[in-house]
C-alpha cells in the first residue's frame, strides 16, 4: 500500500511540472478551464454510447471520469461524426479523441497518442447461418463504419476485394441495423462492439474473427499537446497499478 501511495505522489509531482518546457501549455489550459473535453462517436457501445436516459456512458467514459476526478476537473463529452474526428480535434473543439480509437500509422503521425490501453480485433458479423465460414463471405454486401480503420483493412483484404458492395455508414449501429433489415449480408466491425451486442443483448448473430487484424486502442491528442497527453497517460498507468482500471473493465467486459 505504501508503494502505491508513493507512486501516486510521484505522479502528482510529475503532473505539477507538466508543460513547463517547450512552451506547451496544453495541460495548463485544461486545468485553467476546469474541464477535459473529449470527442466521441456516441453510438459505439460499450466504449461510449447513449443509455436509455439519454446520458452518454461506457467503458471509455468511466476511464475519462476517473482521470478527470484525479486531476480535480470535470469531464465534458462532445458527440462527433467519426469521419471528422481529426478536424474536430485540430480546430480546438475538443481536447482529445477518446472512444475506442485504433492505433495506426496515420494516426500516430498526425496525433500525439497515449500508450495503448486496450487490445482489439475485427469481426465479420452475419445473421445468415448458411454463411458458415470465411470463404462463404466472398462476394457479399459488406457494411462498416465510415472513417474507421476497418475501412482501410477491408478494402485491401481478400474478402473486401471480392465484395459485391462495400457500404460505409456513419456509425456501427447503423451498419448493424442494415444487417438486421437484410440490406447487407455482413458487417465488418470492432471486436469490442460485436461481443458487447452479442452477449449483452443476446443478438442472434454469427461471427468470425479476422485472423489478420490485431489492434490496440489509444487516446488521441493534438500533435503538439504533449503535456496534456503525458498527464492523462500517467494517470491511466497509475490506474492500472492501483486496480481502478481493472474494476472498470470488469464492469463492462466481465474481465
Amino acid at each position: 500500500m505504501k508503494k502505491i501511495f508513493a507512486l501516486i505522489a510521484l505522479v502528482a509531482l510529475a503532473l505539477a511540472s507538466v508543460g513547463c518546457e517547450s512552451g506547451d501549455d496544453s495541460y495548463k489550459k485544461v486545468m485553467a478551464k476546469g474541464e477535459l473535453v473529449i470527442g466521441l462517436d456516441a453510438y459505439y457501445p460499450p466504449m461510449g454510447f447513449y443509455d436509455q436516459d439519454g446520458d452518454i456512458v461506457g467503458f471509455d467514459i468511466d476511464l475519462a471520469v476517473e482521470v478527470c476526478a484525479r486531476l480535480g476537473i470535470k469531464l465534458r463529452t462532445v458527440p462527433i461524426t467519426w469521419e471528422n474526428k481529426e478536424h474536430e480535434l485540430n480546430s480546438g473543439a475538443i481536447d482529445c479523441i477518446w472512444n475506442g480509437m485504433s492505433v495506426d500509422s496515420a494516426r500516430a503521425s498526425s496525433m500525439s497518442l497515449s500508450d495503448p490501453y486496450f487490445k482489439n480485433g475485427m469481426y465479420f458479423v452475419v445473421k445468415d447461418s448458411s454463411l458458415a465460414n470465411m470463404d462463404s463471405l466472398m462476394g457479399k454486401r459488406i457494411a462498416l463504419q465510415k472513417g474507421s480503420t476497418s475501412q482501410d483493412h477491408l478494402v485491401t483484404s481478400k474478402i473486401g476485394m471480392s465484395a459485391k458492395e462495400i457500404i460505409a455508414f456513419e456509425d456501427n449501429l447503423k451498419a448493424l441495423a442494415a444487417l438486421d433489415s437484410g440490406d447487407v449480408d455482413v458487417v465488418y466491425v470492432d471486436e469490442v462492439i460485436a461481443k458487447y451486442l452479442i452477449y449483452k443483448y443476446k443478438k442472434e448473430y454469427f461471427f468470425w474473427v479476422d485472423p489478420h487484424i490485431k489492434e490496440k486502442l489509444a487516446v488521441g491528442f493534438r500533435k503538439n499537446d504533449q503535456a496534456l497527453r503525458n498527464a492523462v497517460n500517467d494517470i491511466l498507468n497509475t490506474m492500472k497499478i492501483d486496480g481502478r482500471f481493472v474494476k472498470i473493465s470488469m464492469k463492462w467486459f466481465g474481465k
